[in-house]
């Protein structure tokens, strides 16, 4: 730090030098006519031209009457020839006071040195940005994660990969628009903040109106404002956006995350797998030119049909118990035989879940539909016809976590009244992530929903694995970090 602060002074007085010899170090606008990756694309056509380019010094070379630079911008770096025979003893003296991260604009021919390299021979100079703290050395680098995280800014500047990876994030965000607009699905947009939040088990972020004087909640989900529309006959909708959920933090959770929900009517859950299956195949092919990836060292094919296996099947396949055959007492029994820890109180179909998520999901590495979830664990999810303690319901994992989650939409306004009621006991005796009961939801359901199938989709985990990143902060440009003292 006292390094850092020494050198932070001689920049300082650079500044005031600049100052006084009437130079703006915060200079205006600059005209660019290329960028750094147009230039190397279109050499042969460029060579021997003329080219404006803007961006930050990374590295200076040489002394004397001549230096090279590497001039980063958004799409790359290109080297930089400046001598003093072509700018004049002048320009060259106030470039030899430049540090490396300070912001440039630069005119000159385009040309490629006897090594072989194209660069541009430097004939103008202007300061744009005065850098006052200096780059991370190129060697030691921003290593540290946590304050790669913290100042995503300077880990954009030192770690090129990094300005990849949002690069690819906004390819799969315009894909999955085009995939979804050219279907005839139109986006909407819903409210951030919600009297009474709902769409998912979770615990909500509470703010307060104050010309209002109401408390509301920042939306867990987006799939009850959008079912609403449904009942308004907007046939096929969907809304990306934030959702906040008041939960811990791991490489898999951001309390603040991107979500895309879908709503089709006159369609179910099966209609959900083929739409998913196909968007996401079609998104890798958009954003990487190809659909099977690597993932952590693991290849994944992304190409449909994706295999299907019941939340029983797949807990016996991997556990060799069939929990579809066991009570509520024998499925805990078994559960606690199989080494999963179980909190006081579970239902059924909570045991049922925490096995699953314990013992099966860590295997499904391979795209795959988990279908058929308990009742208890699917509150706004359609009972099947030939056994009502299940829903048409699926989620589908890769990776050996959840991307999405689905249902044939419950839309008997009954049904769904006493499944909120059960919520609402839960939540009375204790369960803080049960839903609340909407009774303007049920409003609309009683005005009629057609059959619909619905789903929703994390976009921080389908950017993961598209772009082998490990943790979901490595695809949030601020992930929510506990605040550190200065």
């Amino acid at each position: 730090m006292e390094a850092e602060n020494e050198l932070m002074a001689v920049r300082l007085e650079k500044l005031k030098e600049l100052r006084e010899e009437g130079i703006d170090p915060y200079g205006g606008r600059f005209a660019r006519t290329h960028t750094t990756a147009q230039v190397r694309l279109n050499f042969e056509e460029l060579e021997g031209r003329e080219a404006s380019l803007a961006g930050r010094i990374m590295a200076i070379r040489g002394h004397g009457k001549a230096s090279f630079v590497d001039l980063q911008d958004r799409d790359g770096r290109l080297q930089l020839y400046i001598r003093i025979d072509n700018v004049g003893a002048e320009l060259y003296g106030f470039f030899r006071k430049l540090d490396i991260g300070d912001i440039i604009g630069v005119k000159g021919r385009v040309f490629r040195t006897h090594r072989g390299e194209i660069s541009l021979e430097v004939r103008d100079l202007v300061l744009l940005c005065k850098s006052l703290r200096p780059l991370p050395e190129k060697w030691h680098g921003l290593k540290d994660v946590d304050l790669r995280y913290r100042q995503r800014y300077l880990d954009l500047i030192v770690n090129p990969e990094v300005k990849d990876v949002f690069i690819t994030r906004a390819k799969i965000l315009r894909a999955i628009r085009s995939f979804l607009d050219a279907r005839g699905f139109l986006e909407v947009e819903t409210p951030s903040m919600h009297a009474i939040p709902g769409g998912a088990a979770a615990r909500p972020f509470i703010t307060h109106h104050n010309a209002l004087d109401i408390d509301l909640y920042l939306r867990i989900a987006l799939e009850l404002h959008l079912k609403r529309l449904l009942v308004g006959g907007l046939e096929k909708v969907y809304e990306m956006g934030r959702v906040f959920r008041n939960e811990g933090i791991s490489t898999k959770h951001n309390p603040e995350f991107t979500m895309i929900e879908l709503y089709q009517a006159y369609a179910d859950y099966e209609d959900m797998m083929h739409l998913l299956e196909e968007m996401v195949a079609y998104v890798a092919a958009e954003a990487l030119g190809r659909t099977t990836v690597t993932y952590q060292g693991e290849e994944i094919n992304l190409t449909p049909p994706w295999p299907r296996l019941t939340m029983f099947a797949a807990i016996e396949k991997y556990t060799g118990v069939d929990f579809s055959r066991l009570n509520e007492e024998e499925a805990r029994r078994a559960a606690m035989e199989l080494g999963v820890e179980l909190e006081p109180g579970l239902d059924w179909g909570k045991i049922i879940n925490e096995v699953f998520e314990a013992k099966v999901e860590p295997h499904l590495i391979q795209p795959t539909f988990i279908l058929d979830y308990p009742v208890a664990i699917s509150p706004l999810a359609k009972r099947k016809k030939d056994n009502p303690e299940l829903t048409y319901r699926f989620e589908a994992f890769i990776a050996g976590r959840e991307l999405a989650n689905a249902f044939s939409e419950l839309n008997d306004p009954l049904d769904q009244r006493r499944r909120f009621e059960e919520q609402m006991a839960a939540r009375a005796a204790g369960d803080e992530e049960a839903h609340m009961l909407d009774e303007d939801f049920l409003r609309a359901l009683e005005y009629g929903m057609p059959p619909a199938g619905g789903m929703g989709i994390g976009i921080d985990r389908l950017v993961m694995i598209l772009t082998d990143s490990p943790s979901i902060r490595d695809v949030i440009l601020f992930p929510t970090m506990r605040p550190k003292e200065e």
